[in-house]
């Protein structure tokens, strides 16, 4: 299985356990509280970029590879995410949850089966994103690591047990440790992972 093959095998995985998930919230349960200053509409909606983005960007073709793994993605969306107002970040979670109207769970159902359309036959094509060119292969780990994390935000926040799949934690975990050693951070999280000492307070990958 090539790069590309392996990418795509995560993703779809990280993609149906995410609607599955959603399928297992009482439909009462969406204003509860979901992380930070969103209810669970709010969150469900700010993870369902994680799909929508595959859609939109595979008709983005860029010129030029500007991206060379996904996480050099991550290191320079988060600078652009840290440039935004605290305000404008929540209010575009809060608008993304309103667009998925009256029943969020099959609205990321639609999500989900439009995205693995798109990507039927796609090919490792180079695609623009909001940090600049990369190729389908080092994008599509960043929307799995996306789902993986915000599915377990979505089922401690509904209070559901979740069980990601193997493959999809072993990519998240792992993309997770390659973020810490491009944002040099690396001797921290390796030094926490071997028991030498505790993460920082507040500390975070992204």
């Amino acid at each position: 299985m090539g790069p590309l093959e392996s990418a795509l095998s995560t993703y779809r995985s990280a993609a149906f356990c995410f609607a599955d998930l959603l399928a297992r919230i009482p439909k009462d349960d969406w204003g509860e509280a979901g992380l930070g200053v969103w209810d669970l509409r709010a969150l469900v909606g700010h993870a369902g970029r994680a799909l929508s983005t595959v859609t939109a960007y595979l008709h983005q073709p860029a010129s030029r590879e500007v991206l060379t793994s996904p996480e050099r993605y991550f290191a320079l969306v988060t600078r652009t995410t840290l440039s935004s107002s605290p305000d404008a970040v929540a209010e575009r979670g809060r608008q993304a949850g309103r667009q998925l109207g009256a029943d969020p769970a099959a609205a990321i159902r639609v999500l989900v089966d439009d995205s693995l359309l798109a990507l039927e036959n796609s090919g490792d094509v180079l695609i623009e994103t909001i940090a600049g060119g990369i190729y389908l292969r080092n994008y599509l780990p960043t929307r799995t690591f996306e789902l993986a994390v915000h599915s377990l935000d979505v089922a401690g926040a509904a209070g559901l047990t979740l069980a990601l799949p193997a493959q999809v934690l072993l990519e998240a975990a792992g993309l997770a440790a390659r973020i810490a050693v491009e944002r040099g951070d690396g001797v921290c999280v390796l030094t926490a992972l071997t028991g030498r000492r505790a993460l920082p307070s507040g500390f975070t990958v992204v």
